[in-house]
């Protein structure tokens, strides 16, 4: 007997709906499936002939007759016995074959759909998610389907239908009494196994909930690794690991001995079955009732029902987890996106990149209002910067344009074309952003740019690459474009990322360019370089700067101010200064700043 492969996420009780909504991933290959187990039940008659053969072969060793005959008998019988034993075996083989093709191929397509839908799930759903948790979900539910297949088709099917023969033949040759004790074993098991593993169900959901904190503990330290080191907290991060490990440990030791419990009480109905099994055959060859071919008849089928019939337990187990787990990744599948396009979407068309904020009020939560009451427009080819301290919604602009929530209330349009009213691909697919926090793939610089329009060629990425001014940069790395930047990009400094970020916007060049603090880790003079490089991409494209460096920002058309999710001020830099209100005051705290350290020294 094994322990688990797969821990039961839930104690909950089986679910066949997971069957009808697994169908569609298998059906792809319905001949396969068919013909597999065509292959499955000659595989159990040539199984439950095999002792019928040994009987034979016993019951001719004991005749007196001619010795020839008999030998020629036994010689064919024991070739019979040898191609049934290879036939078996063959069959099973290419049952497996086959239905391998269809297991492997509803594993790609289910874990291709929960990729895909995870994608379309919105932001709020990812910034609460934690990812070590689902990562297992994911990868338990799609391996579980692989175990599902493999031990309800191929096992449970299988040793229901020999069980259902060996007992009608045995009632067929033997009578009631040795088909009684078969299927009264059986029946026995089956409910002892069922009832010990709902027991032992809690034992296995704590493991699986000590496992899963273990590992998302780890992962979240590891993904923060330079929080880490900065606080001195190696120690500490260790200590709260390795309490997640004391209590995976205590799980696993609880769960193990359930485990003992179970099986104990299995090996105890099987040895009780098996014996009475060979009493009742011994007594009937001694009272002459039966031969011993009978009898080696009776003790094959015994063990060969029970052979199946000791590993039903641990096939158990794992088809509920499988279940269980494939339940789950159904239940995320089943999880509505909270955007979602409106059934009558269209394609957004962009021609002047006209961006208009009308009355929008938005808030995170009830608790938490962001913006409040928000109107403003962009003109074709205007560069506008929004600016205010942190927290009076500047970033949630950029989020609303980019559709990853919905506002509470009031409009926005691009070209007099509400963003609720397009599809959100075609939304983004016309917006570029050089973000505040730049995370890339762990891959090379080269891939990580070309992400921006991945159908990109060699000169288009080049020519990114020097606007961004990123080539000086790369002619001093050993391998170029090819230089791995780490998972995030923690190889690279928070400027580099940056450039990298703006290379990317580069490529893609959409009509509507969106820079939330985009120069905020460059040093003055590569953010004199790159602006201007900016300033020349950004000619005749619609432009929304997030600024905090307010240098960066005088030469936009428009300047907006926001305080505690309002508008407060707009109008050009010299205008506001002008009006000597809080962009002023803003903009002389930033120059005492600059001056500062010139001052000290």
């Amino acid at each position: 007997m094994r322990s688990t492969r797969f821990p039961i996420n839930e104690d909950a009780k089986f679910n066949w709906r997971v069957l009808t909504q697994l169908w569609p991933y298998l059906a792809e290959f319905k001949s396969r499936v068919w013909l597999a187990l065509s292959c499955l039940v000659f595989a159990k008659i040539a199984s439950v002939t095999l002792p019928f053969v040994l009987k034979h072969i016993v019951d001719n060793l004991n005749l007196e007759g001619a010795k020839e005959t008999v030998m020629g008998v036994i010689i064919a019988l024991i070739i019979a016995y040898g191609l049934l034993r290879l036939a078996n075996v063959l069959f099973g083989e290419i049952r497996d074959t086959l239905f391998g093709r269809v297991t492997e191929r509803a594993m790609r397509r289910l874990g291709l759909s929960v990729f895909n839908h995870l994608h379309r799930l919105d932001l709020d759903f990812h910034l609460s998610r934690q990812t070590g948790g689902l990562s297992r979900d994911m990868e338990r539910g799609t391996s579980g389907i692989s175990f599902l297949m493999r031990f309800m088709v191929f096992n449970i099917g299988p040793t229901l239908l020999e069980i259902a023969m060996v007992v009608g033949i045995l009632f067929y040759n033997y009578g009631f009494t040795f088909a009684t004790v078969i299927l009264t074993s059986v029946l026995i098991y089956v409910v002892f196994s069922m009832r010990a593993t709902d027991w032992r169900t809690k034992y296995v959901k704590e493991l699986n909930q000590a496992d899963n904190q273990s590992n998302t503990r780890a992962i979240d330290s590891l993904l923060n690794f330079e929080t880490v080191k900065y606080f001195n907290n190696e120690g500490f991060e260790a200590e709260r690991y390795d309490l997640g490990l004391a209590n995976w440990e205590v799980a696993r030791r609880k769960n193990r001995l359930s485990l003992f419990a179970l099986n104990g009480g299995q090996a105890l109905i099987i040895a009780l079955a098996m014996t009475s099994m060979l009493a009742l055959a011994a007594f009937e060859v001694a009272e002459g009732n039966m031969t011993i071919g009978d009898f080696v008849l009776v003790n094959a089928f015994t063990m060969q029902i029970f052979m199946p019939l000791n590993f039903l337990g641990f096939v158990y187990r794992e088809i509920r987890g499988s279940l269980t787990n494939i339940e789950n990744l159904f239940k995320l599948l089943e999880r509505s996106p909270g955007i979602q396009d409106s059934p009558d979407a269209k394609e957004l068309s962009v021609d002047k990149g006209k961006i208009t904020f009308s009355q929008v009020n938005f808030g995170y939560s009830e608790a938490r209002q962001i913006l409040h009451d928000v109107s403003f427009s962009i003109g074709a080819g205007e560069k506008v910067a929004v600016v205010g301290e942190s927290g009076s919604g500047k970033s949630t602009l950029v989020k609303l344009l980019f559709r990853f929530y919905d506002i509470d209330s009031g409009s926005i349009s691009i070209d007099g074309q509400s963003i609720a009213s397009v599809t959100q691909h075609s939304l983004r697919k016309c917006i570029g952003i050089v973000p505040q926090d730049t995370v890339l793939f762990n891959d090379s610089l080269y891939e990580n740019i070309r992400y921006g329009r991945p159908e990109a060629n060699d000169e288009d990425i080049q020519e990114a690459i020097k606007l961004a001014h990123l080539d000086a940069f790369i002619a001093k790395l050993p391998e170029g474009t090819d230089t791995q930047v780490g998972e995030r990009g923690l190889k690279l400094s928070g400027g580099e990322k940056q450039r990298v970020a703006i290379a990317r916007a580069i490529l893609k060049r959409p009509p509507i360019m969106v820079f939330d603090e985009a120069t905020s880790s460059l040093d003055s003079q590569s953010e004199q370089a790159i602006l201007s490089a900016l300033k020349a991409l950004a000619k005749g494209h619609t432009s929304l700067m997030i600024a905090h460096r307010l240098s960066t920002i005088v030469d936009a058309d428009k300047i907006l101010v926001m305080h505690q999710g309002r508008i407060i001020e707009s109008g050009s830099h010299e205008k506001l200064l002008e009006a000597d209100g809080h962009y002023a005051k803003l903009w002389r705290s930033q120059l005492k700043q600059k001056q500062a350290p010139s001052t000290l020294s």
